[in-house]
């Protein structure tokens, strides 16, 4: 993997993450660097999950992968956050 696609990983990531805390009411009591890598494991998941409906590569913005990936980010951080509470 070369240092752009790390960089574009990173980005997708925080992008997701964020998206993903976004779409949870109320606050999260997580760090940005739980979120960052919760985004980046949604989106590579959510990916792999799209690409298994036959549904990752269509013309235009796959809006049904990035659905997914949000939705993977949501459950994540609820996860995360459950276990860094649940401390």
């Amino acid at each position: 993997m070369e240092i752009s696609g790390i960089i574009t990983a990173i980005v997708v990531g925080i992008v997701i993450g964020i998206l993903g805390r976004l779409a949870l009411p109320g606050r999260q009591h997580i760090g940005i660097l739980w979120t960052i890598l919760v985004g980046i494991v949604a989106a590579l998941i959510g990916t792999a999950v799209a690409g298994a409906f036959d549904v990752a590569d269509t013309d235009g913005i796959d809006w049904i992968e990035l659905a997914i990936q949000i939705g993977l980010a949501a459950v994540g951080v609820a996860g995360v956050e459950r276990l860094k509470v649940g401390r």
